[in-house]
This record gives structure tokens, C-alpha cells and sequence, in this order.
């Protein structure tokens, strides 16, 4: 019996920065040095930020929290390379994108200091509110997609889900319909290799995550999650291609998670500590700092510039946050649009007097 090949696909690599600051410059993305300033100001103040928050959380001035260090090249170079007029829905991890869209540091803080009020973003700044349930915001990031396109706005809509939430119908939901109706998405797998202590080998057989955009009729790539460069370029490609095409694509980052899932977990009852020096030495700071200083705009003066503002930056932002007068009935206010009968009776009971 003859056979007739049906389908045959692939997924591209790609890295332009390599764990050593190694350039390929046929790749290398043309980015002025005010951007690349802000790229690193923004990388060292993420994890400046990330690492006062882990203090806090230890001593009890907040609440469990997502750690991003390791993560930041897929988070500023995704934030970096949207536009204003692009909607961003993130997952917990990717919270320093707020600030990058123009919110306050100290409102985030505030949401993972338990008030509603760090949690309600203006529409203007396009930002969605984070989800804590696994890859929940990816059919919402998919409709909102439609949405644009059925106004006839030129917006891409980028969202974030680990590795974990492709095991999630959510996530192939949210690909199916994007196929379909042609929306003008940008789906970011932060491939850290664990789902909270699942391991990403535990998770599918497939050999890249990429490969699931395949079965959809959508683009699938796979990148150095750990090289801001790679990061930037195709989210600033397939945002345009979103939309200038309403053409969605799937972007694999493989990064590392270097801490914890969040504070209530242990990490090292889970995985060696070889696999976690394996990927300091990948570390996304050190490289793009290598680079910089190449093209010459890192120096130690700079250096210590930058992480002095990154410092402030945080104080400043952390003790604006433990001022801050919430209303503890505010938990009510905003599940709904409108408040129900069962809203308000378990509003009147948490609060009685």
C-alpha cells in the first residue's frame, strides 16, 4: 500500500547570547543603547526586588510569593519588547512586568501583601491580573485576542504559563481556539523545568514544548530562555506578526527556575544541587552583563550606579507598601462585576460585629 505523507513539521532554536556572552552576530538584534541600558537596569532591579521580597516573606511582612530570579530575561525581555497598545497576561511569576507597564513597584507589593487593591490595574496599562491556578488566564488571553481582532485594534496579546500549564486543558484550549479563529496571540512558555517538583521529563514525552503548537496550525519556537537577546527579538517578531497577520505563536523559553516554586516550597528535596550550579553558570545577569560591557556601556562605576538606584528603588517601594490602609471588605468587592445576594450575606457574616 502506498503512503502519503500528510503532515511534517519542525521547530527552530535559537540563541544569540550564549552562557558565556558570546555574541552570534548574524542574529543579534539591532537595539539602541538606551534600550539595552533599560534592559539591564530592569533585569538587576527584578532580581533586587525578587530578593527583598523573599525577605519579607521570612519575616512575616508578606505573604507566599513566587520567586523570579533565574527567570529574568524572559520576563524583561518580554516586557521590553511589547508595545503600549499589546495586552500582557501574566502568571505569578512575571509580577515585575506590572511595573515595566507602568504601575508602581509598591503595588505589587502590596498584592503580595495580601490587599485587593495590588491586584486592580487600570485598564490603561493593558496588564491582566495574575492568575495563581495553573494556565486559568490562557483562554482569557485567547479571547481577548478575538476580541481585538473583531474591533479591528492592531494589539497582540502576550501571555505566560510554565511548563506545567501545557499539561493543563486550558492550555490546549487556548491554542485550539487561537488556530482557528486566527488571533493575534503570542503564547510564552516559560519552560523552567519543573511544575512546582514535576519534573518537565514527567510531564510529556514530547521532545520540545513547542512542538504541541504544531498540532494546532500555530508556529512553535523554541529559545534560550536565559538570553534576553533571543527573548527580545521573537517576542518583538511575533508580537508584529500577531498583529500585522493575526498570526499566533508559541514561544518555548527554556530558562530556570533558580529558587523555589514559591515560599512554601523546598526545592532541594527534589532536585540536586548539581543541576542547580549547572544553571548558575547560564545565569542571564552575568551574560548580558559580559556583552554591555563589549559594546561598551558596562563599567564598574556603571555597575554600581545601577545597583544603587535598584536598591532605592525597592526601599522606596517597600515602605510605601507597609503604609498602605487597606480594607479588608474590599476580598468582596470585586469577585463579580456586580455583587450577589450570597456576596453580600457572606460579607455581612465575615464582618459582624
Amino acid at each position: 500500500m502506498p503512503v502519503k505523507k500528510v503532515f511534517e513539521g519542525s521547530v527552530d532554536y535559537i540563541q544569540i547570547l550564549d552562557k558565556n556572552g558570546k555574541v552570534d552576530e548574524e542574529l543579534e538584534p539591532d537595539i539602541s543603547k538606551d534600550v539595552l541600558d533599560k534592559l539591564y537596569r530592569h533585569m538587576v532591579t527584578a532580581r533586587t526586588w525578587d530578593k527583598k521580597c523573599l525577605a519579607l516573606q521570612r519575616t512575616g511582612r508578606m505573604y507566599t510569593y513566587a520567586p523570579l530570579v533565574g527567570q529574568e530575561a524572559t520576563i524583561i525581555g518580554t516586557g521590553m519588547a511589547a508595545d503600549k497598545t499589546d495586552w500582557i497576561f501574566p502568571s505569578y511569576r512575571e509580577s515585575y512586568l506590572y511595573h515595566m507597564r507602568g504601575i508602581p513597584l509598591s503595588q505589587i507589593n502590596i498584592s503580595w501583601m495580601g490587599w485587593e487593591k495590588g491586584l486592580q490595574i487600570d485598564p490603561e496599562y493593558r496588564t491582566f491580573p495574575y492568575a495563581i491556578p495553573i494556565g486559568t488566564q490562557l483562554p482569557y488571553a485567547t479571547g481577548g485576542a478575538y476580541s481585538m481582532k473583531m474591533k479591528g485594534e492592531k494589539s497582540a496579546v502576550i501571555s505566560f504559563g510554565g511548563d506545567g500549564s501545557t499539561s493543563e486543558g486550558e492550555f490546549h484550549d487556548a491554542l485550539n481556539f487561537a488556530g482557528v479563529l486566527e488571533t493575534p496571540n503570542v503564547f510564552i512558555i516559560s519552560n523552567n523545568h519543573y511544575a512546582i517538583s514535576v519534573p518537565r521529563k514527567w510531564q510529556t514525552k514530547s521532545e520540545t514544548l513547542a512542538q504541541k503548537a504544531l498540532a494546532y496550525g500555530l508556529k512553535g519556537i523554541q529559545a534560550d530562555g536565559n538570553d534576553v537577546l533571543a527573548v527580545y527579538r521573537l517576542v518583538k517578531e511575533s508580537a508584529r506578526r500577531a498583529r500585522e497577520e493575526n498570526k499566533p505563536t508559541v514561544l518555548e523559553l527554556v530558562t530556570y527556575r533558580m529558587g523555589m516554586h514559591t515560599t512554601s516550597d523546598d526545592p532541594k528535596k527534589y532536585r540536586s544541587e548539581e543541576e542547580v550550579e549547572y544553571w548558575k553558570k547560564r545565569d542571564p545577569i552575568d551574560r548580558f552583563r559580559i556583552y554591555l560591557e563589549n559594546k561598551g556601556i558596562w563599567s564598574e562605576d556603571y555597575e554600581k550606579e545601577v545597583n544603587e538606584g535598584a536598591k532605592q528603588k525597592v526601599e522606596d517601594a517597600v515602605k510605601e507598601a507597609e503604609e498602605f490602609k487597606g480594607d479588608p471588605k474590599e476580598m468582596f468587592n470585586h469577585v463579580l462585576a456586580d455583587m450577589t445576594k450570597n456576596l453580600e450575606e457572606q460579607k455581612k457574616e465575615a464582618f459582624k460585629k
